[in-house]
């Protein structure tokens, strides 16, 4: 499965569960809770649908959106679509 990605645009983006790649670097992370102490989010190393939770990086909000992407929920059009909120039917 081809996974698409896209530059962070607002913080809202960055949910819990997340999966974020650098801009530059092709290894994938699970964002976890954001810590408020830190100011910063705990992403865990993520591969074929595992996370790994033997050991965790910090990433600053800021970091996040300066240098690296999300994965686009979406992967066309056409699958935005179908989006049962944008549904006529009542």
């Amino acid at each position: 499965m081809e996974r698409h990605f896209e530059p962070i645009d607002d913080a809202y983006e960055l949910t819990e569960g997340a999966i974020i790649k650098g801009k530059d670097q092709d290894e994938l992370f699970q964002l976890g809770p954001y810590d408020p102490d830190k100011k910063a989010y705990d992403a865990t190393p993520y591969q074929d649908g595992v996370s790994f939770s033997d050991f965790t990086v910090v990433i600053t909000e800021d970091e996040l959106m300066d240098n690296y992407l999300i994965e686009s929920k979406k992967g066309d059009d056409e699958e935005a679509a179908d989006d049962g909120m944008l549904s006529d039917s009542l």
